[in-house]
């Protein structure tokens, strides 16, 4: 996965803002949210996320072709970790990337159950199923996030608890395949655990003390998530055999693009977009980039669109839109 999950939260919220590091809020005093124009800037940074978080299902897919999946994921991540680190000590001086032993800790943590539970093991699937049915499956992860809520004690919108039904449907249905023999269901077991860890981390890093500039805590997060991935992939002897003069050109471009693109250009439109444009508007990401996926991998490699992932997809795709038009209001 490279996306966040969406945890939608109300677009014009009461202003009781804690400090950097604080638990405590810093006034209660209720505020209007201001009104965010929608510019031409806006609509780029969100073609940006459509499409290139879309398609990097298909790099992932086309990446796997010749490299080791734990190691390539690794080196990816780590790599945009450290590019990261960089440009925000280049653009904000170094002390921008001081963080405490907490902050740090809870980023580690968080880059675990995220980068190498949620990814990792969503490019290992990607060497058994289609990338176009691991986006369809990754879908459903709103749903788990509205779950982890409720289990907390947060009560669901009936909108939002009719879109994590329809999304349990919908999963249902694109497990089919696996059950059918159509595609190995180790690899949509994979995804389905990727889906549950992902949301864990997402879920979690709204509640551990983050470090308090996101950039910052996302170049922590990939360092430590990359550095694992690495550490399993080399555990699983993913290093026995590998001759890199073996692996294709393409799985390097592809590698390439999930680095610069994937982890770099869409994650920063996506933080920028955050802070610029409408919640409602932004979380729609959740429901094109599968789109986006399906069509590529049907285009460029030939995926069959078989009715349970055409079907299920659907269905998890409109339990999705339930849940971002409803839950964030509230």
């Amino acid at each position: 996965m490279t996306s966040p999950a969406v945890d939608p939260a109300p677009e014009a919220a009461p202003q009781a803002a804690a400090e950097p590091g604080s638990r405590t809020p810093a006034r209660t005093t209720p505020t209007v949210a201001p009104v965010r124009r929608i510019t031409g800037a806006v609509w780029a940074a969100l073609g940006i996320v459509y499409v290139v978080w879309g398609s990097t299902y298909l790099g992932i897919r086309i990446a796997v072709e010749t490299m080791p999946p734990f190691l390539s994921a690794g080196v990816r991540f780590v790599t945009a970790g450290l590019l990261l680190a960089g440009i925000i000590a280049w653009r904000q001086g170094p002390a921008a990337l001081r963080v405490d032993r907490r902050q740090l800790g809870s980023a580690v943590l968080v880059g675990l159950l995220l980068i190498l539970g949620g990814n990792a093991l969503v490019v290992l699937a990607e060497t058994s199923i289609p990338s176009g049915l691991a986006a369809l499956l990754i879908s459903v992860v709103p749903a788990w996030v509205v779950i982890l809520k409720a289990a907390t004690g947060q009560r669901p919108s009936a909108g939002g608890l009719a879109g994590v039904l329809l999304g349990l449907v919908g999963l249902a249905v694109l497990t089919l395949p696996g059950i059918s023999g159509e595609v190995k269901v180790g690899g949509v077991v994979l995804v389905v655990v990727a889906t549950l860890l992902w949301s864990v981390g997402s879920f979690s890093s709204a509640r551990l003390p983050m470090p308090p500039n996101p950039f910052t805590a996302s170049a922590y997060e990939m360092v430590a998530g990359g550095l694992a991935g690495i550490a399993l992939g080399l555990f699983r002897g993913e290093q026995h055999g590998l001759d890199l003069a073996e692996i294709s050109t393409r799985s390097w471009v592809a590698l390439g693009y999930l680095i610069v693109f994937g982890s770099l250009i869409a994650f920063t439109a996506y933080a920028w977009l955050l802070q610029a444009a409408p919640l409602s508007l932004v979380a729609t990401y959740a429901y094109v980039n599968p789109v986006v996926a399906v069509a590529l991998g049907a285009l460029v490699l030939n995926e069959t669109l078989s009715w349970p992932i055409v079907l299920g997809g659907a269905i998890v795709v409109g339990g999705v839109c339930l849940i971002v038009s409803t839950e964030r209001r509230g």
